[in-house]
């Protein structure tokens, strides 16, 4: 499964520590970040990330993977100060459109990892993608 990792700068620690604790499971699937969270993921944990850009640019191409379809999993941790500066409202509507299961928290996080490591996210793979 396609998974992308988005974190804010004061939510990349926390995306670094989420990593660790389920290295196991993302090591499973393929990952996706923006530049400088995708570096930090690869170097503490030594997954195997696809980095895309920095910043906005990096979201925007994360957005327009789940817009085709080509993602089955997000995780978003996002700064709620400076959340104004994201497309996060275009990265929901997206997500919801697709059916893309998305995480803005690390509760919920822990919940759809949880969920993947089950099995529970199997049928994204019935859908067809482009």
């Amino acid at each position: 499964m396609n998974i992308a990792l988005i974190a804010h700068d004061k939510k990349k620690e926390l995306m670094e520590a989420f990593c660790i604790a389920y290295k196991f499971v993302l090591s499973k699937h393929k990952l996706f970040a923006t530049g400088h969270t995708g570096a930090i993921i690869s170097e503490t944990t030594d997954l195997d990330v696809f980095t895309l850009d920095f910043g906005i640019l990096g979201e925007q191409q994360i957005i327009a993977r789940i817009a085709y379809n080509e993602m089955d999993l997000v995780i978003y941790f996002a700064d709620p100060d400076t959340i104004e500066d994201s497309n996060i409202n275009e990265l929901m509507i997206l997500c919801d459109r697709n059916n893309i299961p998305l995480a803005l928290n690390l509760a919920t996080a822990e919940i759809l990892i949880n969920g993947l490591q089950r099995g529970d996210f199997a049928w994204r793979e019935l859908v067809s993608k482009p």
